[in-house]
């Protein structure tokens, strides 16, 4: 019981995560042989219809799925990386006003400011040290590039299926992410999520949850950054 209050967090939202992939997975297979029944029935052919287990192989689910999962960590990654220099006076999703930038060695525990329990990377220096102290957008940044990469790839083959379906030509991997399908679909994923973080700085200035560590305690002055409840 204690193991699962420790990890209740990763653990809450790990199911939550399995829940919602396999109710998107039987939704869009549903969605999948209805599109095939219809489009059958409009040029009066039999039906190619799947199975659940051949869709969730499909290009059409892996499209779904990497084109939203390459815009979350493209979120992260560049969070990550603009909150070390960028600042928003409130915010408790901002460093204190004073801390723009990579700060010492001192504030980070780094090398001969490391504590006993620090990790070993900390203290090592060199280029372990450099590693590990960038080694969260690193991480993620290349958990971005894959997932980018797999939703070009799926779309791509899903985007040549609907060409021969329609007796049009097939395009190459690079042609297609030059075509506005391909950019339509990543970009709708990326606003909406700078949209989400944006917000998210901008409403925890003025706006509270209590006991939450994404917003300041309820009785901090609008004006007071870089602090959480």
């Amino acid at each position: 019981m204690r193991g699962l209050r420790n990890h209740g967090l990763s653990l809450g939202f790990l199911a939550i995560f399995l829940a919602a992939l396999v109710a998107q997975a039987i939704s869009g297979h549903a969605l999948y042989n209805d599109d095939e029944t219809t489009h059958a029935q409009l040029l009066h052919e039999q039906a190619q219809t799947i199975s659940f287990g051949r869709y969730i192989v499909s290009s059409s689910f892996g499209q779904a799925v990497m084109e939203n999962w390459q815009s979350e960590y493209l979120q992260f990654t560049l969070y990550i990386v603009g909150t070390v220099w960028l600042l928003q006076r409130g915010s408790p999703e901002s460093k204190e006003l004073d801390k723009a930038g990579l700060e010492s060695d001192e504030d980070q525990l780094v090398g001969e400011h490391a504590k006993p329990d620090s990790p070993l990377w900390a203290k090592v220096g060199g280029l372990r040290t450099r590693i590990y102290e960038n080694s969260l957008l690193l991480v993620m940044g290349s958990i971005w590039l894959g997932t980018w990469f797999a939703q070009s790839v799926t779309g791509w083959s899903t985007y040549n299926a609907d060409q021969i379906e329609h007796k049009a030509s097939e395009v190459s991997w690079l042609g297609y992410v030059g075509t506005s399908d391909f950019w339509q679909d990543t970009l709708q994923n990326w606003q909406s999520e700078f949209l989400a973080i944006g917000s998210m700085a901008v409403l925890a200035i003025y706006l509270r949850q209590r006991g939450s560590p994404e917003s300041k305690p309820v009785g901090a002055p609008h004006s007071t950054t870089g602090v959480e409840g």
